[in-house]
Parts: C-alpha cells; structure tokens; sequence
C-alpha cells in the first residue's frame, strides 16, 4: 500500500493548474505533516498536503480539516518564512522517480528573487520533505545524518543530492515490446519481474499485469503464451493511456470496508474477496484513502507523551499495591502477638526476669505454647511488649485496607483517563485532558500555552433510531458535567461493567425508553470504551437519580445502585449511523 511513480505521475498532471498560485499558509499538524494552502486565480484557494509518513506518504490536495498546534513548530516557522507569498513556477518529475519537486519563485531576506523548492520524496520509511535554494538543503522534515544513512545525508546547508536512481524502463517511454524482451525467458514470476524492469510500478499493478495477462497472479515469465503476452502487450498499453490521462483510480478494500490499496487502472485480481470502488481523480483517492489513518496517526503522535505519562503511574500504583498487600498480609498474625500478651499477664506471678523463654498453657485452645522473652525486660514489660506489637499490627491493617482501597480506585481512574487518550481524535479533548492529570497532580506546574481551551468541547451527539437523544462524554471532565449537571433524574445513564468507558445518557423527556433504543445506547458505551474490540460486552443501565458521586472521588468515578445489565457486541458502523446530524 505504497504511492507509486505512476500514480505520482498521476497526481502532479492533476496539480499542474495551481502553477501561478501563491502560497497564502503554511501549517504543520503534526512532525511528518506539512499543509501548503495555495491561492489561486480561478479555483480560490486549495490545500496542499506533504507528507512523510512511513504508512501514508503523499503529496495531493485535499480537503479535510487539520487542527493544528497552538505553537507552531520551528521547521514551520522556517517554511513560512521562505515560502509565505511565493509563486508556485513548475512542479517536476524524473521519469517515474516518486520524487515531485514543487519549485516556487520567492523574495529573500534582502528583497532579491529567488527559487525555493519544496522536495517530497515519497518512498517508504524514507519517505522525506525537503526544502532547497541553490542546490542545498534549508531543512527537512527528517534530518538523515551519518549514523542513519552511510549512502546519503540530509542535513541543513549541505548539498542536496537526489536519491540513486536505478536503471529500469520508464512506463511513459519505452513500449510493450520493450518489456516483453526484459522479460523474456525469465525464471521469475511475472508479477516480481515487472516490479524490477519497469520504474515506479507497485506490487499491485504488476500483480493486476499478470492477472490479465494469463488468469494468474503467480505465473512465470518464460511460461507465458503467445496470447498472454499479446493481453500484456495490451494492459501496458492500457497503463501508458491512463498515465497519460484515461485513467480509472480504484480503490480496494476488505469485506469488512476497511481499505487496503489502490490503483490507476481498474483491478479484477481479487474477484470476489475484495470490494472494489471508484474516485474521479487521483487526488480524490487519496485523499479520501489516507485521511482517517492520518487524523488518528496525528492524535496518537500528540497523545504519546500523555499515554506513557499514565503507563508509568499504572505500573508505579500497582506496584506500591502489591508491597501493601504483602503487608496487610503479615498483619494477620496479630492475634498471636495479643494472645501472646494474655498468657504473659495470667501467668506473670511465675515469671522472672532474665527469661529468654517460657512455655505456657494457652487457656484459648487448650494446648501449650512456646514465648519468646526479652532478658532485658520485666515480665509486665514483656507483656507490654506483645501488645505494643499487636496494637501497632492491627492499626496497620485498618491504615492498609484504606490504603490498598484508595490505590485500587486510583488504579480504575489512570485506567479511564488512559482509555480516553486512546480513543480521543481532537487536540482539544487532549488539552481538557492535560489540565484535568494536572489538576490531579498526575502533571506538575502551572497550565501551559498548549493546554489552554479556549472553548470547552462537548459531548457526543447520537439519535436513536427511536428519536431519543443520546449524549456520550469524551472524558472524565464531561462525564461528570453530563451526570450530575446535565442529566435530568428520570434520564437513563449507561456504563461498561468493570470497564473503562465514557459516561451515557439517554434523554428520555418523561418517556417510556423503548428496548431498541436501551440497545443503541448500549452499543454506544460498548464502543465508546476499552471494550470496544471485543465480541461481548456488558453494559449496566439505571435512572440518573440512582447514581452517586462519593465525597472526595476522582473526576468521573460514581456509584450507583437499582442497575440492570444488557450484553452487546459493539458495532462501528451502527454508531456511525447514529450520529446527530
């Protein structure tokens, strides 16, 4: 699932009327990310988006919404600073190489004109944005030093070199008998050959030649037919007229609708194991292809700091709990130290002091027993000793049993917090979140630029199918506003048994709530909680008025009592089908 050089050829004819537009933004919404907006003369303004991404390199326009850094990083700074205001001259291509070089005429420091040039190189984990003047590196979004690379360096004011171009036929110019004779008499299986002789073709192209050519996606190049190799000829005829502007851009997806690649010509390898759909441009599909990947790639990326923030203080809590439990162990032999005592003080008018030991009828069970003594001490004083000994065990149980209590109400709120990271998409769900571990001391100083929410979010609106309102909270901070503020006492609060998950209220206005829409909200706090990839969840439902919040407990933790308990399978598409329009 790799951008090819043919699909890149694709894309930089479909972006060539922007030449002549002028930068207007630069953003940058997340490392590997820089968004370019472009305005135009005809089309207003559109977005340009380059990105480095091992899973998603790319370069094509598109229209989704980017929520960016309230702080800019500095490699964005330095775009702006070079590129702000330029004309976009040309955008070039060599060959089929999976490298576009996007050249604008700018204004330096001193007023004098200049071209920078904006190279994305779309090739894997070596995937790379790089900004040029004169032949040498400004910056890149991936430094390349000596300890990464012994081939090629990317650094700032060295001279930029192209990556080494290997000597394969170019689609664009040469012809089908061109490849039929590299390809001939070749051992190897055709699909594998195509990807060696011919420059930028992807796996799933060569894989759809084969195909075609003889109904088999692992034949062999010297066993190919006459009338195969004619159906070659015809396909890489195909390819070079969609190349040059004939193109059908398909995407492939599982069954299940999750996408798995595409490409430029229409594709039949699969039959009937995959879906197959269409998009009208190159840059529609990808576009469409990558954006979700990417917004939940740019929210774990800013949510990473946050995610090992929490693990650590699991692991520091838990461990705390298992030395405390180890002691709230040792404090069940208290009791002895107490009989101990008893003994010593029903029997001390035959004690002496200067015993080490003594051995005692113990008038509990009947049986003897063996007590240790002090020599140093007095029989009262020995006594004395063992129920100091017990006194001190015993007010260490009750101050454990608090203890562990607490921990383990400690351990259910990082386990909470960690599950809303997870499944949060939006830097500001992530700045809420920030404040509410700072404000529990899980974050140490005062709130930074970042954290500062300039509008509080809310919570997620769903609509039964029912008609009922159905309100989900994306964190602690939300789900204790909608429980105990928001909801009404007759409303219907929902919850994951014994898993973390968002707080959900159905509004039920003084209505009778139907079993369907009891399910759907179910489904709703299945999938909107650490559950939510697994097959059976249970789910306890009652009255908002019989849920509580203890004095003293953290953000989103409740008690609650008069439940019931639904079990369902949490469903994606069925929750995507609820949303409030």
């Amino acid at each position: 699932m790799s951008l090819d050089g043919a699909f890149l050829h694709i894309v930089r004819n479909e972006l060539m009327p922007l030449i002549g537009g002028r930068v207007d933004k630069v953003y940058q919404p997340s490392r590997e990310e820089i968004v370019v907006s472009l305005r135009t003369l005809h089309d207003g303004a559109k977005k340009l988006i380059f990105s480095a991404n091992s899973m998603s390199a790319r370069v094509n326009l598109t229209t989704a919404a980017f929520e960016n850094p309230q702080q800019p990083p500095m490699l964005c700074m330095l775009l702006r600073k070079h590129l702000g205001g330029g004309r976009l001259s040309d955008i070039r291509q060599d060959g089929l190489e999976r490298i576009l070089y996007f050249d604008f005429e700018c204004t330096n420091e001193i007023g004098d004109a200049v071209t920078n040039t904006l190279i994305a190189e779309i090739m894997g984990r070596h995937s790379n944005i790089i900004l040029v003047r004169d032949g040498r590196v400004i910056d890149s979004v991936k430094r390349v030093t000596d300890d990464i690379s012994s081939v090629r360096r990317v650094l700032p004011n060295i001279e930029y070199e192209t990556p080494p171009r290997e000597d394969r036929l170019c689609l664009t110019e040469c012809s089908a008998d061109d490849v039929l004779a590299a390809i001939a008499d070749s051992p190897d299986r055709l699909s594998k050959k195509l990807t060696s002789v011919l420059e930028g073709v992807s796996p799933i192209f060569a894989r759809e030649c084969a195909y075609y050519a003889a109904k088999d996606v692992d034949v062999v190049c010297c066993d190919l037919t006459d009338s195969a190799k004619d159906r070659l000829r015809f396909i890489l005829g195909k390819a070079k007229k969609a190349l040059d502007g004939d193109a059908e851009f398909t995407v492939v997806s599982e069954l299940n609708g999750r996408k798995k690649d595409f490409c430029f010509i229409n594709i039949e390898q699969y039959s009937t194991g995959m879906l197959i759909s269409h998009c009208s441009s190159a840059n529609e599909l990808l576009d469409s292809f990558f954006a979700a990947a990417d917004k939940t790639e740019r929210t774990k990326q800013r949510a990473h700091d946050l995610l090992k923030l929490l693990m650590n203080a699991y692991e520091r809590v838990s461990r705390k709990l298992e030395l405390q439990k180890k002691e709230l162990a040792e404090c069940g032999e208290r009791e002895v130290f107490r009989v101990c005592g008893d003994l010593l003080n029903a029997n001390i008018y035959r004690l002496e002091k200067g015993m080490t030991k003594v051995t005692l009828e113990d008038f509990y069970t009947g049986e003897t027993r063996e007590i240790t003594l002090d020599a140093r001490l007095t029989p009262a004083q020995n006594a004395q000793k063992y129920y100091t000994e017990y006194r001190k065990l015993d007010t260490a149980e009750k101050k454990l049993t608090d203890l562990i209590a607490k921990g383990q109400q400690e351990l259910i709120y990082i386990d909470s917090v960690f599950d809303s990271v997870s499944r949060t998409d939006s830097e500001t769900d992530l700045a809420e979140i920030r404040r509410e571990l700072r404000e529990q001391g899980y974050l140490r100083g005062g709130v930074r630029a970042d954290e500062k929410v300039k509008k509080l979010s809310e919570p997620l609106k769903f609509r039964s199918s029912d008609g009922f309102d159905i309100l989900v909270g994306r964190n602690n901070r939300q789900n204790d506003q909608l429980t105990l503020k928001t909801a009404k006492a007759t409303d219907i609060w929902l919850h994951t048994q014994g898993l973390a998950g968002s707080h959900v209220i159905i509004r039920t206005e003084g209505r009778e709530v139907p079993e369907q829409t009891l399910f759907e909200a179910a489904m709703l706090a299945a999938y909107h909680s650490k559950g939510r990839e697994s097959s059976q969840v249970p789910v306890d439902y009652t009255a908002v008025k019989f849920v509580k919040k203890p004095a003293g407990a953290k953000p989103g933790m409740v008690i609650f009592t008069n439940n019931r308990t639904l079990f369902v399978a949490p469903d994606e598409a069925l929750c995507e089908r609820l949303k409030a329009k």
